[in-house]
């Protein structure tokens, strides 16, 4: 018996691809015989007048089967006397694409679905462009439907010619085309009597026999730490999946991405002790002596792996909000997460031509190529070497939802370049000196809240104090430092970015930092606390209204907004996120400046004790 195949099902939608899965496992004898019984029974009831429909094996939502077309992806195990196989069956709808990616991450193989009536379609362009990118191999184009074009050789050869020009455009090494009629069983599992003109095999065929060829390892042993086991105090291992290579007791490793080097003492596959073990085992690996490993970490022997927090790679869009350049996420790469930041969208990819086309900007779907830095340095390798140290994803870092995935295509050489440089006098003898301790009070809220007047007057009061300070002011900084930003979002996320570095070296510096900012969105908030540093960041919520803010309207902004002056104006024509956790808030609407100002020293003196 062949080895253990993985596929995936995908198309575009109404293609056949659940029909085309049960009416195989139906004809193989592959079900159980209540499930038999079961799906004659719902059958009854179903949209084919009585006929067995075999999609109900795999649609198994209640809208799936009101609507007629996938919506999740759905999982089946099943062995034939050849071979063991797990199919997902995956949405073909535009809306599902983010659903039909998971099921293509698992997969080594791709049947795509055709409906012979209608030719490859821009979702099916789609599916195949993901597939390649998620590093499958191997791809079957089961043309479908072919009792509606009364089973013409002319329109199978036709839409053959189009399926070998789609994988020269791709670069599809492994491609097969049969000719399919998923609901009669026309060379699903049988050998079709009205396509006597086919002689290859059918799809169950080829799907027993195909010879996945799976890449040669990169070189060298590489394992993500996925969880440190310490059940008392005489043991310490590190769990984690082998991705490459093989490893054995006496074998030097070395962690990354800080590089220490150990050696393996001992290695256990599940609770049983080995001398060795290779790609895909699950192992608890001791070290002979103590160093810093943690979950993220990567354990390496001769595997080429780049430690650097900047590379270039192509990435699938799937929120409904749009990517811009400069968002920040956390990403998963291996097994770490971190903060990282959308840098620059390179090109975006046109699904039909394959074109590369500029872009500042993702919708939900597009694919592109971008470049991204890591908060901090990580171990990642290309995807064309290794898949599970050269994928990842984005994950939004409010809602925690994925918003994209992705794989590494190269490092940035700049990022390899670059060495960071260790200095003599550091910030803690820059504090010691002015007798302080340095921290960033950010203000947020809306125009016309009161933050610079509450800053400005915070300022004065910490410098009659013998405080070394400095405010830095939105407006100010805009006509300077920042003169060549907008009021986009691309540009407000630049603005705050831009802010946070010069805060935090302002900090370095020793000083007290108070910047007077809108800073309307709350992962670029969450960015500059984590550039500024958890500690030193004290986020001050001014609390105002906007209907209090809109009657002041010192600068008149506010009237101008209402009147399509001004375009995306926060509040009016452009959203403001309030913080959900500040370290303060401060409602200048019931508070004098004088009274504000007392209570924010107070609250910031009792955070930072001081």
């Amino acid at each position: 018996m062949k080895g253990l195949l993985k596929f995936i099902t995908c198309g575009s939608v109404d293609d056949g691809k659940s029909t085309l899965i049960g009416h195989m496992l139906y004809d193989a004898k592959l079900l159980f015989a209540d499930q038999e019984r079961a799906l004659e029974l719902e059958s009854k009831v179903g949209s084919r007048d009585g006929k067995i429909d075999y999609s109900l094996l795999l649609d198994g939502l209640m809208a799936e089967r009101e609507q007629g077309i996938t919506i999740d992806v759905a999982y089946r195990f099943f062995t034939t006397e050849s071979r063991s196989f797990i199919v997902a069956d995956t949405p073909g709808h535009e809306e599902y694409t983010r659903n039909m990616a998971v099921g293509a991450s698992f997969a080594e193989l791709a049947v795509l679905l055709v409906d012979a009536s209608q030719g490859i379609l821009q979702q099916t362009r789609r599916h195949a462009r993901i597939c390649a990118m998620m590093g499958i191999g191997y791809f079957v184009f089961a043309v479908n439907k072919m009792d509606l074009v009364y089973y013409d050789q002319k329109v199978f050869k036709r839409i053959e010619k189009d399926i070998r020009k789609l994988a020269v455009d791709l670069e599809l090494e492994h491609v097969t085309a049969i000719p399919v009629c998923a609901t009669e069983g026309d060379n699903v599992t049988n050998r079709s009597e009205a396509m006597g003109w086919y002689r290859g095999p059918t799809l169950l065929e080829y799907l027993e026999q195909v010879d996945i060829q799976e890449g040669e390892d990169a070189g060298g042993f590489v394992m993500p730490v996925q969880r440190v086991c310490r059940p008392n105090h005489t043991f310490r291992g590190f769990q984690g999946q082998i991705a490459a290579g093989s490893v054995a007791v006496g074998d030097p490793v070395t962690v990354l991405p800080s590089g220490e080097k150990a050696e393996v003492s001992s290695i256990l596959l599940t609770d049983r002790q080995v001398d060795s073990a290779s790609r895909g085992e699950p192992v608890t690996i001791q070290l002979n002596r103590e160093v810093d490993v943690s979950r993220g970490c990567v354990l390496v022997r001769d595997a080429g792996l780049t430690v650097s927090n900047m590379f270039t790679a192509s990435i699938l869009w799937m929120d409904d909000a749009e990517l811009v350049q400069g968002k920040n996420f956390l990403i998963k790469l291996g097994t770490k997460l971190v903060p990282a930041t959308v840098m620059a969208i390179k090109h975006k990819v046109d699904i039909n031509s394959g074109e590369q086309l500029a872009a500042t900007r993702l919708r939900k779907n597009e694919m592109a190529l971008c470049d991204i830095a890591a908060a901090e340095a990580v171990a990642y390798d290309a995807f064309a070497r290794n898949r599970e140290m050269g994928s990842f994803v984005l994950i939004d870092r409010i809602t925690n939802m994925t918003s994209a995935c992705g794989v590494v295509e190269h490092s940035l050489r700049r990022s390899e370049n670059l060495t960071w440089q260790k200095l003599d006098i550091t910030r803690e003898i820059r504090a010691a000196k002015m007798g302080q301790k340095p921290v960033t009070l950010w203000f947020t809220g809306l125009s016309g809240a009161g933050k610079s007047a509450l800053a400005n007057q915070i300022e004065k009061t910490l410098s009659l104090e013998g405080r070394f300070t400095m405010l830095l002011d939105g407006d100010n900084v805009r006509m300077g430092l920042n003169q060549n930003l907008g009021f986009t979002e691309q540009d407000r996320i630049e603005n705050i970015r831009r802010i946070a570095e010069v805060a935090k070296l302002m900090n370095d510096a020793g000083l007290i930092v108070l910047t007077a900012f809108i800073s309307p969105y709350q992962s670029d908030r969450a960015r500059a606390r984590q550039i500024i540093g958890e500690g030193n960041f004290i986020e001050i919520y001014v609390s105002t209204s906007l209907q209090e803010c809109e009657r002041r309207d010192v600068k008149g902004l506010y009237k101008k907004a209402r009147g399509g002056e001004i375009p995306n104006f926060t509040g009016i024509s452009s959203p403001y996120e309030p913080p959900e956790h500040p370290e303060i808030v401060v409602d200048t609407e019931n508070l004098t400046v004088e009274e504000a100002t007392q209570y924010v020293l107070d609250e910031a003196r009792r955070i930072i004790g001081d």
